[in-house]
């Protein structure tokens, strides 16, 4: 009897598992044009700290690498011809610069005509006084 208890709780539990875990799996809204902009910053921010930590790793070797060749020479030892290696290239200030701003479509010029009016669009004439086009 007790397989058959152990048995009827585990399905019981899989089965309340399963109904809870169908919500987390819901779609989420699509992120807004301000959210991507701060999701892009934060990605190049991001890809900034990392050239600065090599910046910084690498100096520090230098300084390692210059040290130890200055304490070989005090106790008379030969050190080992440096190793040539690719300068440490600083990657400077953080500038992330902002996408530019697109203008609303009414600035942008999309429902203006391509030429300025000379007259109006409409006439007071008849539409039945219209000659009609050959």
């Amino acid at each position: 009897m007790n397989t058959r208890l152990s048995t009827l709780a585990r399905l019981t539990l899989l089965a309340a598992l399963a109904t809870t875990g169908a919500g987390a799996a819901a779609k989420l809204p699509a992120l807004s044009d301000e959210a991507k902009a701060k999701a892009a910053e934060a990605t190049a921010k991001t890809a900034w700290s990392g050239k600065l930590a090599d910046f910084q790793l690498c100096k520090a070797m230098d300084r390692v690498a210059a040290l130890y060749r200055a304490d070989a020479k005090k106790a008379g030892k030969e050190a080992p011809a440096p190793v040539d290696t690719p300068s440490c290239a600083d990657p400077g200030a953080f500038v992330y610069p902002p996408a530019e701003a697109k203008p609303p479509i009414e600035a942008a010029g999309a429902h203006s005509p391509p030429k300025t009016a000379a007259a109006p669009p409409s006439t007071t004439t008849p539409a039945a006084a219209i000659p009609p086009k050959k």
